[in-house]
């Protein structure tokens, strides 16, 4: 199943890692999420449905994973793995909004809006974004300095604002109807998909060795390639998956006129991009040593998924 596997059993291990992480992390947010109970607001529902209603949570898996090849224990790693979710969770409510994407399927449920209403949503996800600063910025791990807490909340700011994710989506909406370069089109999707991605391995990494800046760039680097292996993946699985199968509008892309990766470059050569990204990820963690498998067998997972 996985490219180049480092054992026989690797690929089989990984998926019961993999679920142990998913696993995790949901229970870890529903602790930090409000509660629901004698709430005056649709607010907290709709922050909960909007993070609990599925997912891959291949963010918060990125962050366990390096956090573990580092040496950090699961238990450290919960609140970066959860300020990263909340993130992406936020980002999926307002990039299914009317006024950006929208669409009405989301993991196989009605999107936010749908499921409450676009007022509520907006909220919800303005609601979440600040909670994943929140969550970081009262981190009680004795073992994190103030500085290392600032920084990492540095990290989140830079992966989701002018400079990360708010910046792709607007790239990305103004290029409807256009023809990018492959330069146009990954500059986009390093900013759209890829800054939180790259995120989701700086903040564990930063907390195990701050100091260390060859190693963060390496990591960083893995992390680049991975963004961008998982949105040429994502675009293909819009036109050869179905819409059950996805959880979300099969051919929206091509609905919107959205510059793609298939579009640019033909499926089979989205699909040896995708290949080359791969490739290049293990590449940037190449010599680090078996407690990075993890994130070797992570590159695979990505490339090789089909829903």
């Amino acid at each position: 199943m996985y490219s180049q596997p480092v054992n026989d059993t690797a690929g089989e291990l990984f998926e019961e890692t993999l679920k142990r992480y998913q696993g995790r992390v949901d229970k870890a947010l529903l602790a930090h999420l409000p509660s629901i109970q004698n709430s005056s607001t649709q607010l907290p529902s709709a922050m909960r449905y909007a993070v609990t209603n599925g997912g891959k949570r291949v963010r918060p898996v990125l962050a366990y994973a390096t956090g573990r090849a580092l040496g950090l224990s699961l238990e450290r790693l919960d609140v970066p793995a959860c300020s990263v979710e909340m993130l992406h969770a936020y980002s999926l409510v307002h990039d299914d909004l009317p006024a950006m994407d929208d669409d009405d399927l989301r993991r196989g449920k009605p999107t936010c809006h749908k499921a409450f209403d676009e007022a509520t949503a907006i909220l919800a996800g303005d609601a979440l974004q600040a909670l994943a600063f929140t969550v970081l910025a009262l981190n009680r791990d004795p073992e994190l300095s103030d500085s290392v807490k600032i920084r990492m909340v540095e990290i989140l700011g830079e992966a989701s604002g002018a400079a990360g994710m708010a910046a792709g989506q607007a790239i990305d909406l103004e290029s409807v109807g256009q023809t990018l370069t492959l330069a146009e089109l990954e500059n986009m999707h390093n900013h759209k998909t890829g800054a939180l991605i790259k995120a989701s391995v700086l903040l564990p990494a930063v907390m195990a060795h701050p100091a260390e800046p060859d190693l963060l760039s390496r990591l960083e680097r893995y992390a680049g390639a991975v963004g961008l292996c998982f949105q040429i993946v994502d675009d293909i699985l819009d036109i050869v998956s179905d819409t059950q199968t996805l959880g979300k509008t099969q051919g929206a892309d091509i609905a919107l006129n959205k510059p793609t990766y298939p579009a640019l470059l033909g499926l089979d050569g989205a699909r040896a991009h995708a290949q080359n990204m791969h490739q290049g990820a293990l590449s940037h963690i190449e010599g680090l040593g078996r407690d990075f498998d993890e994130l070797r067998l992570l590159s695979a997972y990505i490339v090789e998924r089909t829903f």
